[in-house]
């Protein structure tokens, strides 16, 4: 099958297809039309700054979100050079632009070189302590691609680079790294697990057919419970984080949105429904504002 036959309908509509021609496959390579992981990466940075009470460097949400589209962009070509023979024999990213053919490598990593430069740009704008950090981010992410081929729960993985975030915008806020961020990675981390399964129950017979590992797979008709352990182990992490900025039984009820929309995911979830799963895992950007509104909350009241 000829190249120009593996266009995907993204690419001829919306957002990308508005673009010329010759830009469509680049922004197809970034999820241009897939904003949800920029979402999901900025928002562990944006509870982070926002726990540690902001600190009247309110710059920072701004960039955080421009760092992680730009890093999550990076990130999705790095995944797909990687991935570009292994995608070619999925029915579901065979038509990516570098497994049909229709952008050559150096052309892929060119463009990782130069978002990655936009994310140089943003870290040159925090404190040094959190330079440092997200720094130390750069190996766990370059090995992640490959997690699926070694461990049948690459979705931890993911939760330890996509909740980085939350390491980085304490200290770019008070200079120092403390226990609640901890906590508040600890948190996220689950949080990924529990939304990345839900992700992967969809792709459960692509990656069986080529033999890719996943928590989807490893769970099987047990991955609402899995969903749901990951969910409750998270909100105890962000808990204690709130605890230790606000020891006050009223604090925690700022997770009480949140709580609720995780507990409607898991009651929803189900490991034979892929199209479902997906909703359900794109629903996690809400999620992450209402978590984001309980943090600001109590880190605001807490620093006042």
């Amino acid at each position: 099958m000829r190249a120009d036959e593996l266009v995907p309908d993204s690419e001829r509509r919306g957002l990308i297809g508005a673009l010329p021609a010759a830009a469509r496959p680049y922004a197809s390579l970034m999820r241009l039309d897939r904003p949800i992981g920029t979402w999901l990466l900025f928002w562990p940075c944006a509870w982070s700054v926002a726990l540690a009470g902001v600190g009247g460097k309110w710059a920072l949400f701004g960039w955080f979100l421009l760092g992680a589209f730009a890093m999550r962009s990076a990130g999705c070509a790095y995944n797909d050079i990687v991935d570009k023979d292994l995608d070619a024999r999925v029915e579901r990213t065979r038509s990516r632009p570098l497994a049909s053919g229709r952008i050559p490598v150096k052309a892929a990593w060119g463009l990782v070189v130069a978002l990655s430069l936009i994310g140089l740009a943003v870290l040159l704008q925090l404190d040094r302590t959190a330079q440092g950090i997200a720094l130390l981010s750069l190996a766990p992410v370059a090995a992640y691609p490959f997690m699926k081929r070694l461990t049948w729960w690459p979705q931890a993985w993911l939760g330890l680079v996509f909740s980085w975030g939350a390491l980085v915008g304490w200290p770019a806020v008070t200079g120092a790294l403390a226990t609640p961020a901890l906590l508040l990675w600890l948190g996220s981390i689950f949080w990924v697990i529990g939304y990345d399964t839900l992700y992967a129950i969809q792709d459960i017979e692509d990656d069986a057919l080529v033999g890719v590992k996943s928590s989807a797979r490893a769970l099987g008709p047990r991955a609402r419970l899995g969903i749901g352990i990951s969910y409750a182990l998270a909100l105890a992490g962000w808990a204690a984080a709130i605890w230790m900025v606000r020891a006050d039984w009223l604090a925690l009820v700022a997770l009480a949105p949140a709580a609720v929309h995780l507990s409607w995911q898991v009651a929803k979830a189900d490991p034979a429904k892929g199209e479902l799963a997906l909703a359900l895992f794109r629903s996690n950007r809400l999620t992450g504002f209402f978590l984001f509104l309980g943090f600001l909350t109590v880190g605001l009241s807490s620093a006042g």
